[in-house]
């Protein structure tokens, strides 16, 4: 499937943004842990939420989690602990995906987890059972999300556990949300430096809505900082979120973007214009960064970003993505050695009749989506894959004036 995709002639709209993909994933698993049978308000509706309710609600031992990285991860932590024999496999890609930090640090702590295919990647066989936990190292910096896998089922652990991490922690504020949650839940964690010790305890029930996604809301603030007089209010935000992707508020303000907080959510208006050249490191918002590539490349902000080198184990190698669906454009992006992503300015002719890949990967569609506004039209091939965070990302587009056409 093919959309072509025209922009509006003014952008003001009013958007009911989807529910935090971050907060669901965790708050499920905590929900689980907790035997809690309150119901949490405002669950994303996205792919990657829905594999861990169909999980929880399934009557069989096969878990298939799609594409779904957040939930291969958790719930691999999370049957470990759990008695029973379970096999929990996914989408060809999640197959490529490797897990083997994760689950050789389970099997260290008493773990019993069998690779069925290729070593060190899923589909895996977990026979599960109650941990003994203990003392582990693990590196900081390939996925926050094993650190937080490991944090939330390590209250149930017999002796609990003590996580050393090793080198930068890239994605930090994903672990600190997956903290402040447990928190919430009624665990108490000492996290000094480098160094978490959990001890062992039970989790609380509570009720718990779910705030919304502000990595959701990126996409329109890239949309204002294209469109002159643009005006959008996004629903559901909170102020002091949780959400590391909450920073975006100040780096938006460096492209030209002004954020108003109301009581219901922000208004966001094109202001003033953006900075001559964009430098961050994006290793505390790596989900961010795919946003912020288009935006500049479509600003002619020229840009420079560290703290990248995760993108590169995504639902797709972004880093490669980025570079070849810009360049069909007309930006000549590069990596220094250093494993920095660079946009000098560098110019190439742009594709005739070019036509956007998505390589399944739900942020390559919508941080792209934008190139309609500067070139007048944008063609995308398999734009179904926004399901995975943001599955009405379409139609709020259609709301906000864009006409979207099936080729």
């Amino acid at each position: 499937m093919q959309y072509k995709i025209y922009p509006p002639e003014k952008l003001k709209t009013t958007i009911e943004l989807p529910a935090s993909k971050s907060i669901s994933n965790r708050v499920l698993i905590l929900n689980a842990l907790s035997l809690n049978t309150n119901p949490v308000e405002n669950l994303s509706d996205c792919e990657d939420t829905q594999v861990i309710i169909d999980a929880f609600n399934s009557d069989s031992n096969v878990f298939d989690v799609k594409g779904a990285g957040t939930a291969m991860r958790f719930l691999t932590a999370f049957l470990a602990g759990m008695d029973g024999e379970w096999i929990v496999q996914g989408s060809k890609r999640m197959h490529e995906r490797p897990i083997y930090p994760l689950v050789d640090t389970l099997k260290a702590i008493g773990a019993d987890i069998e690779y069925l295919k290729n070593e060190g990647c899923p589909p895996l066989k977990i026979r599960g059972k109650r941990l003994q936990g203990g003392e582990v190292y693990v590196s900081g910096s390939v996925s926050s999300q094993f650190i937080s896998a490991l944090m939330m089922v390590a209250p149930t652990m017999e002796n609990g556990l003590i996580i050393n991490i090793r080198d930068e922690i890239i994605s930090k504020p994903y672990i600190s949300l997956t903290a402040k949650l447990m928190e919430e839940y009624g665990i108490h964690l000492k996290w000094e430096g480098n160094r978490i010790k959990i001890k062992p305890q039970s989790y609380k029930p509570v009720s718990f809505k779910v705030e919304s996604d502000w990595s959701a809301a990126s996409y329109w603030y890239e949309m204002v900082a294209l469109c002159p007089d643009a005006e959008i209010t996004l629903l559901g935000l909170k102020e002091n979120s949780y959400q590391g992707d909450a920073n975006l508020v100040s780096l938006f303000k460096d492209l030209g973007v002004s954020t108003e907080f109301v009581s219901n959510g922000v208004v966001i208006r094109k202001a003033g214009k953006p900075i001559k050249k964009f430098f961050h490191n994006f290793i505390y918002e790596p989900d961010l960064a795919q946003t912020f590539a288009a935006t500049c490349c479509f600003l002619h902000v020229p840009f420079i970003f560290s703290g990248v080198q995760s993108l590169r184990i995504k639902e797709t190698d972004r880093i490669e993505a980025l570079k070849t669906e810009l360049k069909k454009l007309g930006f000549v992006l590069r990596e220094t050695d250093s494993e920095m992503l660079e946009w000098d300015g560098e110019r190439c002719f742009v594709e005739e009749n070019a036509v956007m890949d998505t390589y399944d990967d739900h942020r390559m569609a919508m941080s792209l989506s934008s190139a309609a506004i500067l070139f007048k039209s944008l063609t995308m091939n398999d734009p179904h894959v926004v399901s995975k965070s943001y599955p009405n990302f379409w139609d709020d587009l259609r709301k906000a004036g864009f006409r979207i056409e099936e080729v």
